[in-house]
């Protein structure tokens, strides 16, 4: 008997099981894949989720991988250019982009030192259920037998398409469509460090230094494009890239050697979706989901993955009903989330509406709400405090916006 069983073991399960395994309690962690293995990902991990890593004392595992330390980045929408750096948080004056096979692994091998038992190449099949209480998981190792875990609560980490949130039938009460594909590899001979160019005719190229001295070099276009897209996604990568800039593309064309196969992406929905109930919850992705455009899934994953271990904690202790414990988590996250989401969302069909067009292209007319801006892409200015009528006033003030555009800012 567990008194927590972990459904996915990547960077929001091994998380929420390694933090309530060094709390004392008896943790299973269970996983379809085999580890190291890859998975589609934007890799960066923003200032506020590197925190999490060295709180837990795994950011030095990270930097001794090799992963290059990232201290400058470049945005651009169409003509609004934005380059810098956030403020240190927590001391921390660097980004990194960590490839999956190495960030995973670090996170895994960390729940196994804090007393996690980790069951590899397990598929769950159906969840134990008796009167509605969730009590453990059935499943087999490969092609082996069938087996039954019993514990306390089980926690679904297993994604968008959650096989623990599917067979509790939870609901999703928040959506907006996805609206753009992803194709992205990894490139020798190129070091163009952090980019993340939005051009002209929706479409958008991103890039920035990861293990092994690669760099990953994406591409992004609407949905109804991606069609085209795939017959040859090595001359819609070069057209991509030599529209937005043509010296990276000349340097892509004559430079950079394509090392690994693309990985492509259709963009789920962004969603939340109901992530508690009798002896279960959601994490990551699991229970809500956005578009990679921000970058913001693993950050996200490591802090809602502390939350959980803090609420879960509650109620195995007894300190409170577990369910009041599990709502508050939900509520939480939905609460704190809310402002990074609304932005992704917003911004994410690679286009600005009016107001972000209006308030990005003032920052990036003064240095000190440039600075403001990376503050709020790095998670220490929250998108209340960044876009809250008295900041954006004295931002317009600033660069002397004309009167009549002051509006957008209620947009």
């Amino acid at each position: 008997m567990y008194d927590v069983i972990v459904v996915g073991a990547r960077v929001a399960g091994s998380s929420v099981a390694m933090l309530l395994a060094r709390k004392g309690y008896r943790v299973l962690a269970v996983d379809r894949t085999m580890f190291p293995s890859d998975t589609v990902s934007t890799h960066y991990i923003h200032q506020a989720g590197l925190s999490r890593l060295k709180d837990w004392g795994l950011l030095d595992k990270v930097i001794e991988s090799g992963c290059p330390p990232i201290r400058h980045l470049n945005f651009s929408y169409t003509d609004i250019s934005l380059d810098g750096f956030a403020d240190p948080i927590d001391g921390l004056d660097a980004v990194y982009c960590p490839r999956r096979t190495v960030l995973d692994s670090i996170l895994v091998d960390a729940a196994r030192e804090a007393g996690v038992e980790v069951i590899e190449n397990f598929t769950v099949d159906e969840l134990v259920v008796s009167d509605g209480l969730v009590q453990g998981i059935r499943g087999h190792e490969g092609d082996g037998p069938e087996q039954e875990f019993r514990s306390t609560i089980v926690i679904g980490a297993d994604g968008a398409n959650s096989t623990v949130a599917n067979k509790v039938g939870a609901d999703i009460y928040r959506t907006s469509p996805g609206g753009c594909f992803v194709y992205y590899s990894y490139y020798s001979g190129i070091d163009w460090g952090m980019q993340h160019r939005t051009g002209f005719g929706e479409q958008q190229f991103a890039s920035w230094p990861t293990n092994d001295g690669l760099s990953l070099v994406a591409v992004m276009r609407k949905r109804d494009r991606f069609r085209d897209f795939r017959g040859d996604p090595d001359s819609g990568l070069q057209e991509i890239v030599g529209a937005i800039d043509p010296k990276y593309g000349e340097e892509l064309r004559d430079s950079a050697v394509r090392e690994e196969p693309f990985r492509p992406m259709l963009y789920p929905d962004n969603f939340y979706r109901r992530s508690f109930g009798p002896g279960w919850a959601l994490v990551g992705d699991a229970g809500y989901h956005k578009d990679p455009f921000t970058g913001w899934g693993i950050t996200d994953a490591f802090k809602y993955a502390e939350l959980l271990s803090e609420r879960v904690h509650e109620g195995l202790s007894d300190s409170r009903p577990m369910g009041d414990a599990l709502e508050d988590y939900q509520h939480t996250r939905d609460e704190q989330s809310a402002g990074t989401y609304e932005l992704t969302t917003s911004i994410s069909d690679l286009t600005l509406t009016p107001f972000y067009d209006s308030v990005f292209r003032a920052a990036s007319k003064s240095p000190e709400y440039t600075k403001k801006f990376f503050g709020l892409i790095a998670g220490g200015i929250p998108g209340e405090v960044f876009f809250s009528p008295a900041n954006l006033a004295e931002l317009y003030a600033e660069v002397n916006l004309p009167h009549g555009d002051r509006h957008l800012t209620s947009a």
